[in-house]
């Protein structure tokens, strides 16, 4: 027995997504049929758009998404038929990070999350005629009316929260809130800085404000980013295009540095001018420098302490921290649809051209209404 489904499928590098009819298998014994609500849009589904990773194609994409549970496998405990669930990255579950809480450093990551394919090279979509598209992308490929996902990245969310809102914490907001809240552990008090406020950094904004963070800096040459970013949050705004000294500019803030600063942007410029904007103990941790990037330190200038720290999806345990976005969210804490623009799932293309020219700080695609 199979599901049919709508699929938006990536054919070719840099080419506009296809609607394409396809069936998707039964889950096995540890997996999820999810009938989608909603999937936000994120930079890493516009990397592997590009093939600056080199996720196989045809594929479809898609990893924050939001739905209603259809059927589990025989295994399945977490989720049952009926419940409201968000969608995040997968892993393995049997190496040492995934057996030690940080799966998000899982052994298998490329595995598990880009080879287009569940674990065992297995695929779970198929087409009546023509070339059958990659699926299980983050163990999900949630640009489809339905999604077949693993018990490991399949999140039981409260029902009287609106899944359109709840599904972009899957990924960009998870990554950008548990870069402060759990891989930097920024502490009440602290003084923060973020460089770049797109969606992530603006999570990131959102999560040191409710973290306690006194001193909370956004660097952005956007207005209109820094202006949300001060109403959720910043209490100081820094546009690099408006100083002539960017490294002096954030000390001026805090005359002995700042403790902690993350970069969501991937400029090298902005490694050189955090780290030197650092305390005595100070820690940069940075979630978008790729390999070949160029981004190169000193590491004379680390030598009071300071250190770095590459973060991926904020090393969060998502049932975990997705839930305590989702209460925060509730009490007004983390008022994450200050951030997204809604778009019908046939309007796919139109989404992505408005996120990637900035029109929109967070795209989300709904398919319909989560009765």
């Amino acid at each position: 027995m199979t599901t049919s489904a709508r699929a938006a499928v990536l054919e070719a590098q840099d080419g506009p997504f296809e609607f394409r009819d396809i069936e998707i298998e039964d889950p096995r014994s540890d997996e999820v049929l999810v009938r989608m609500v909603a999937t936000g849009i994120c930079a890493t589904d516009a990397h592997v758009r590009a093939q600056r990773m080199a996720t196989p194609l045809p594929v479809v994409l898609g990893h924050e998404g939001g739905g209603v549970v259809e059927r589990v496998g025989a295994a399945v405990a977490t989720v049952e038929p009926g419940d409201h669930v968000v969608l995040s990255y997968h892993s393995c579950g049997r190496c040492k990070p995934c057996m030690s809480s940080h799966a998000a450093y899982c052994d298998n990551v490329w595995a598990a999350n880009f080879a287009g394919a569940r674990l065992d090279g297995s695929n779970g979509l198929h087409v009546a005629h023509g070339t059958e598209p990659h699926g299980h992308f983050f163990g999900q490929s949630s640009f489809a009316t339905h999604a077949l996902t693993h018990q490991r990245n399949t999140i039981k969310v409260p029902r009287d929260l609106p899944l359109d809102v709840m599904a972009p914490l899957g990924c960009g907001l998870q990554t950008g809130a548990g870069a402060v809240l759990k891989a930097l552990a920024v502490p009440a008090g602290a003084s923060f800085a973020v460089f770049g406020v797109g969606a992530v950094g603006l999570a990131a904004v959102m999560a040191a404000h409710a973290a306690g963070a006194t001193t909370i800096v956004a660097v952005d040459v956007d207005a209109g980013r820094l202006d949300l970013a001060r109403d959720l949050g910043a209490t100081h705004l820094v546009d690099p295009g408006q100083v002539e000294d960017l490294t002096g500019a954030l000390r001026a803030v805090d005359e002995r540095g700042l403790e902690y600063v993350l970069d969501t942007s991937g400029r090298t410029e902005n490694l050189d001018a955090g780290v030197g904007a650092l305390a005595p103990m100070g820690r940069f941790g940075f979630v978008a420098f790729h390999e070949g990037a160029g981004a190169m330190l000193d590491a004379g200038r680390l030598t009071l302490g300071q250190s770095l720290q590459g973060i991926i999806q904020g090393d969060a345990v998502s049932s975990l921290l997705i839930n305590d976005l989702a209460q925060l969210y509730r009490a007004g804490r983390f008022p994450i649809d200050r951030l997204l623009s809604f778009y019908d799932f046939a309007d796919i293309n139109t989404a992505f051209e408005d996120a990637g020219s900035g029109r929109a700080t967070k795209a989300v695609l709904r398919f319909t209404s989560p009765g």
